[in-house]
């Protein structure tokens, strides 16, 4: 069987990669590091992949706004590539610094690029946060969570801009679409609307979002940093599968069915 094939994209100042990497291949899938020149010079295209993953980083050093020129360089050379993939069923995950692109690209919350509703921005404590955290799962329609709702998931946070901050309305959409698929919680499922179970001041204590379609995720805790036991700082303990590498298996398999 042809193992389904994931595109990480890279460009200055991307870190994780490898860490993706590892977490897309442990899943069962076959990852690529893509830079960004590829896909822009046509040495690479989305379509020889089924999963594309923007990982975390401070890419071209967050200059303007974190994630803001990969996702100007994304719209300018590859809007039709990137909405022709969603369209045909392919997946998009955002990690952190991906996230970030994500908002402000439109493909999330929604599938408008151009009209950007959302941002992440300073976390309400002034600093960077770096420290594991704990997230609800909701119920939604998202291929990357499915099997997990209603359960409490640990991810590693590193990130200086990560408040989830929108309109009213777009809020009340979000919310009203099932769009909100990790909330900050205490490690027993409350929701967590301060700090520091909330790391950030994140309204409704978002920590993860998907497109209606649940094909497009973008988290800012990092998933790929808990694929193996001993990646949590209380792996002795730990009877379950590592949290972040169900989502990494859920992909896949999503893949292997189409």
């Amino acid at each position: 069987m042809i193992k389904p094939r994931a595109c990480i994209l890279r460009t200055d100042g991307t870190n994780c990669d490898l860490e993706t990497r590892h977490a897309v291949e442990k899943a069962g899938g076959d990852a690529q590091l893509v830079h960004i020149n590829h896909l822009r010079e046509n040495k690479n295209s989305l379509f020889d992949f089924q999963l594309l993953i923007i990982p975390g980083g401070f890419t071209y050093g967050d200059d303007v706004h974190s994630g803001k020129i990969l996702a100007v360089e994304l719209l300018a050379f590859l809007k039709e590539q990137m909405l022709e993939f969603i369209y045909t069923g392919n997946l998009i995950l955002g990690i952190c610094n991906g996230f970030q692109v994500l908002m402000r690209t439109g493909l999330l919350p929604g599938d408008d690029t151009n009209n950007i509703t959302g941002t992440l921005t300073h976390n309400d404590s002034g600093r960077f946060e770096c420290r594991w955290v704990n997230m609800l799962v909701q119920k939604s329609n998202c291929i990357f969570t499915q099997g997990l709702e209603d359960s409490v998931v640990s991810f590693q946070a590193a990130h200086g801009e990560g408040k989830f901050y929108t309109d009213k309305n777009t809020l009340n959409k979000i919310e009203d679409n099932n769009q909100v698929v990790l909330r900050y919680s205490t490690a027993s499922g409350e929701l967590a609307e301060s700090y520091p179970d909330n790391p950030n001041g994140s309204l409704n204590a978002v920590a993860g979002i998907s497109d209606k379609s649940g094909k497009v995720m973008g988290l800012m805790p990092h998933p790929e940093r808990f694929v193996e036991y001993y990646h949590h700082p209380n792996w002795r303990r730990k009877k379950d599968k590592p949290h972040g590498l169900i989502i990494f298996e859920n992909a896949i398999n999503y893949i292997n069915k189409k």
